[in-house]
This record gives C-alpha cells, sequence and structure tokens, in this order.
C-alpha cells in the first residue's frame, strides 16, 4: 500500500463483517456494504476484509475488480451514469457526452477537480424509451439534449 493512503477508519465495517465473514458466498455482499459506507473501495479495507473472512487478498480484489459496481476511487457528490447502450448511442449518448464535458470539463471515469460531479459511462440503465438517458445519483432524466444536460448539471452546481 501506498504511504500516502488515507488511513480509512476500519471500525465502520466491523458490524457488517461480524454479521457476514463467516457466512459462505458472502464476499459480494459485503464488498456492497463496505462501497456503501466508505463511497467506494479503499485498498486498506480491500485487506481488512480479506483479513476477516479468510480469504485472499487476490481473492477479494478479484471479485472487486469482476464486477463492475465496485469502484477503487472516490465519486463527486453528483455521480452521473451516462447510458452508452444500442438506443441511448443511436439516439445521441455522444453528443451528451460532448455537452457534459463542455458544462463541467470531464470525460468517462474522470471527477471534477471540486469533487461536486463524476462521470461514468455505462452499458444500459434500462430506459431505452427516455433514450437518450443518464442517471445522477438516484434520479434518471431521459430524452435528452445537449441543452438540456447544460441545464441540469448548471442547476446541480447552483445547489451545491
Amino acid at each position: 500500500m501506498c504511504c500516502n493512503h488515507k488511513k480509512s477508519d476500519l471500525a465502520l465495517l466491523e458490524d457488517v463483517l461480524d454479521k457476514y465473514a463467516s457466512v459462505e458466498g458472502s464476499l459480494i455482499t459485503i464488498l456492497q456494504k463496505a462501497q456503501e459506507i466508505y463511497g467506494y473501495l479503499p485498498t486498506d479495507v480491500l485487506y481488512h476484509i480479506a483479513e476477516k473472512t479468510g480469504k485472499t487478498p487476490a481473492r477479494v480484489m478479484g471479485v472487486a475488480t469482476f464486477y463492475t459496481q465496485f469502484r477503487f476511487k472516490p465519486v463527486g457528490k453528483y455521480l452521473i451514469l451516462l447510458c452508452q447502450g444500442t438506443a441511448c448511442h443511436v439516439n445521441g449518448s455522444e453528443r451528451i457526452a460532448d455537452a457534459i464535458y463542455e458544462a463541467i470539463g470531464i470525460r468517462d471515469g474522470e471527477t471534477t477537480e471540486d469533487g461536486l460531479f463524476t462521470l461514468t459511462h455505462v452499458a444500459c440503465l434500462g430506459c431505452c424509451s427516455l433514450s437518450p438517458v443518464m442517471m445522477i445519483n438516484d434520479d434518471t432524466y431521459g430524452s435528452l439534449t445537449p441543452s438540456k444536460v447544460k441545464e441540469i448539471l448548471t442547476s446541480l452546481k447552483e445547489e451545491a
């Protein structure tokens, strides 16, 4: 582990580990709950999970990296999931990605310097009839146009 890495408060995870560490097949549940607690999966948390579950760090990391739901870097206050599924692609998701870049200056996988926004392209959000579509945290925005995207992002910036 890097010496510059901030130590996580591992005590926050103890209730989860007490409940699931000895339950066979619960590693994904533990990782999900850890991500809910920390917002992502810090390296020291992954090592702690390995130790408490009796799994190797490689096994824990292998499971965590296999599933796209898991993040290894902190995300912004607003996590933007931009759909890249077929319907969204055909209906202009690339124009939406360009509008996001123009509005807040980030591309797929990046977070704004102020920590407000993170953009992640996803394979499908399951809202094809609303294409192109994005989710910001728990809110879904459909039938997007570049100007609509800029209005949404400007409004969120002002709220923050």
